[in-house]
């Protein structure tokens, strides 16, 4: 039983004014979090052996065909960073891309975590209805971070290691 009870009405709008506050305050704290923090704990996001390099992601869920349909956060913080598009091809754009898709997808983690609180007002449907939405709302997000993170990484490298490949333009002039 809930500590507070409420009508119907008021308590989906007490779900959607909480969500809303929850995922705005967290996401506002995330963009607050320093650059060098995401590089620092690199770790944290490494892709995991069983998601082969990004690739499980796109068997199982067919990512590549809805990915581009989810939308950005930036559009509520101006100042945040927008994934929506690569903002260059250089290898310094593409681990600035990088590093602010690992700062999504903890924001996404973290946004998850209110849920416990729900059950302070709702009835035991109703809680568990904001679990599964607190659920179902953030995976499609981690997902797609993991998913393209990999694969961003492997360009990286893969310019990284074209451009040392390259002879140097002094050599070239001699």
């Amino acid at each position: 039983m809930p500590l507070i009870e409420l009508p119907i009405g008021w308590l989906v709008l007490a779900d959607a004014a909480a969500w809303t506050f929850f995922q705005l305050v967290i996401s506002y704290g995330a963009t607050r979090i320093p650059f060098h923090w995401f590089v620092r704990h690199d770790w944290l996001f490494r892709p995991l052996r069983f998601e082969r390099n990004g690739e499980l992601w796109q068997q199982f869920f067919r990512i590549k065909g809805w990915k581009g349909h989810l939308p950005d956060g930036s559009m509520f913080f101006p100042s945040a960073y927008n994934k929506q598009a690569l903002h260059g091809h250089d290898s310094l754009s593409l681990a600035e891309f990088v590093v602010e898709s690992r700062r999504a997808e903890l924001t996404h983690w973290l946004v998850m975590l209110p849920a416990p609180l729900f059950w302070l007002w709702n009835p035991a449907g109703a809680f568990w209805m904001n679990v599964a939405y607190a659920f179902f709302f953030n995976i499609p997000f981690i997902i797609t971070q993991r998913y393209n993170r990999p694969r961003l990484e492997r360009l990286i490298i893969q310019k990284q290691n074209k451009s040392q490949a390259l002879p140097d333009s002094r050599i070239l002039k001699s």
